[in-house]
């Protein structure tokens, strides 16, 4: 989606409703949370693969994030950091060509102990939730969800 030429006006005529498109983008995302959190109460994470390529995709954050902390809550002003932006964008950029909307917009949970909602969700690429949450599954750290909804 282009505006044109850095320093175009805008032709009003010609521009995209880019309130419809921020509707679609929201309910598209809405359904990836519902839709991960729906999986998570019917499989344990642990027993989760989110992609064929779970296993590159988790050695490779190891590799590119070894402080980050699976059990911890992320600090979203890091990750959104100009060093954090780059760190991802470098990161993400190895998956262009092979995870499908791998920049794509989503819901993370900021920690792995708590359901999404207002405080705990931030908003994330697809490839840092896949990332993020294969790790987290692979630690077992989403199990509880799945042992929570068949209490």
């Amino acid at each position: 989606m282009s505006l044109g030429p850095a320093g175009a006006s805008l032709n009003p005529d010609q521009a995209e409703n880019f309130e419809d498109m921020e509707k679609q983008f929201a309910v598209k995302a809405v359904q990836h949370m519902t839709t991960y959190w729906a999986i998570l109460e019917k499989m344990k994470g642990s027993q989760l693969r989110l992609t064929k390529m779970d296993d590159e995709i988790c050695e490779h954050f190891k590799t590119d994030f070894p402080e980050f902390d699976p059990t911890e809550t992320i600090d979203e002003d890091k990750m959104k950091s100009k060093e954090g932006k780059e760190r991802w964008r470098n990161f993400m950029m190895k998956y262009e060509k092979k995870i499908d909307d791998y920049n794509f917009g989503t819901m993370l949970r900021s920690n792995p102990k708590y359901e999404y909602g207002e405080k705990e969700t931030i908003f994330a690429m697809r490839m840092q939730f896949y990332a993020i949450e294969i790790l987290r599954n692979r630690q077992g750290l989403n199990d509880w969800i799945y042992e929570q909804a068949h209490a």
